[in-house]
């Protein structure tokens, strides 16, 4: 088996996280690590035997990879995934894919005039309780659903700017959009408010809303709530994703899949690590060109970041957004 070179841009810890996946596969190497200094790049490259870098197109000159896993905030995408698509290198990118949709959508566009691989880290798309809960929601007739991600706001500073994170719409609860889409199909319309309730008044510089909810309706007809905070203290929190149906409920969170119906509750959980099966898979897609496997690819999660996207604008506008996909 021939093995196989792997970048990775970003040294935090979801940049950690797939570096311990990958070297634990066969014919996997963690080739080379670029961080936003040299000094960052060459001290979590030690850990794997990689070569570190502190610029993406030094290490790209320099190295010649199979593919690049692409771990930074939000606000630095562009420049590295171009880089990327002009020599033609897959890539798997964490979410979100940007803080707004008109580069996303001239990424797209690029990737598809390539016909190039491509994998978004939205993990939970691999989780078992997920796909019995996508199989259960296609046998009933579903009326609606509520989710939330409620928690605290995130220590790193350029989480707190609007320009750095896209707000915790975008960089957070993408995650409830995407299982919604995933299980029950496209969104058509939303309709925001958000609101600065504790956050602007403890820390200097915040500038994303600590408070938001958004109505949805999608393509099927189904109607959507999901709302947000990022006021909870830390260890206090509360993520998931309960939908109504003409047979009951069906309540997901991270840990467990929940279905009730009038004569029984069964809770269904799930041990596996979804990170490790979203890199096998595409590992997998990387070695045989079949790319059937991966549950979100570039293409699928534009869609995610225009629902997202077109909350904030919603919010901002204070008017319902339809999508244009």
């Amino acid at each position: 088996m021939q093995q196989l070179r792997i970048g990775i841009i970003g040294t935090g810890w979801f940049s950690q996280v797939h570096a311990d996946n990958l070297v634990a596969m066969d014919a996997v190497k963690v080739q080379a690590i670029c961080g936003s200094s040299v000094n960052k790049g060459e001290q979590m490259a030690r850990q794997y035997g990689a070569t570190g870098y502190g610029n993406v197109t030094e290490m790209l000159e320099a190295e010649k990879l199979d593919a690049v896993y692409i771990c930074v905030p939000p606000m630095f995408h562009g420049e590295m995934e171009e880089q990327l698509i002009e020599r033609g290198i897959p890539f798997l990118v964490e979410k979100p894919i940007g803080i707004n949709s008109e580069l996303p959508r001239r990424l797209l566009k690029q990737i598809e005039a390539k016909s190039l691989l491509t994998s978004v880290g939205y993990h939970f798309r691999y989780k078992e309780t997920v796909s019995q809960m996508k199989q259960l929601l296609s046998e009933q007739q579903v009326g609606m659903a509520l989710g939330q991600w409620m928690g605290s706001m995130p220590g790193v500073a350029w989480w707190r700017q609007q320009e750095g994170s896209g707000g915790q719409f975008i960089e957070q609860t993408t995650h409830i959009v995407d299982i919604l889409r995933y299980c029950l199909g496209d969104v058509e319309e939303v309709y925001a408010m958000n609101g600065n309730r504790v956050m602007h008044e403890r820390h200097e510089g915040v500038s994303v809303s600590d408070v938001g909810t958004v109505t949805l309706k999608l393509a099927n007809g189904v109607i959507a709530n999901i709302s947000n905070t990022c006021v909870l203290p830390g260890g206090v929190d509360q993520t998931g994703l309960t939908f109504y149906t003409a047979e009951g409920m069906l309540d997901w969170n991270p840990s467990r899949l929940k279905v009730i119906t009038p004569n029984v509750r069964t809770e269904y959980y799930d041990s596996t690590n979804p990170y490790v099966i979203e890199s096998e898979t595409f590992i997998n897609a990387l070695r045989t060109g079949d790319s059937t496997r991966i549950r979100s690819d570039y293409a699928d999660a534009f869609k995610t970041q225009l629902v997202t996207y077109a909350a904030l604008e919603s919010a901002n506008t204070g008017l319902p957004i339809r999508i244009q996909y």
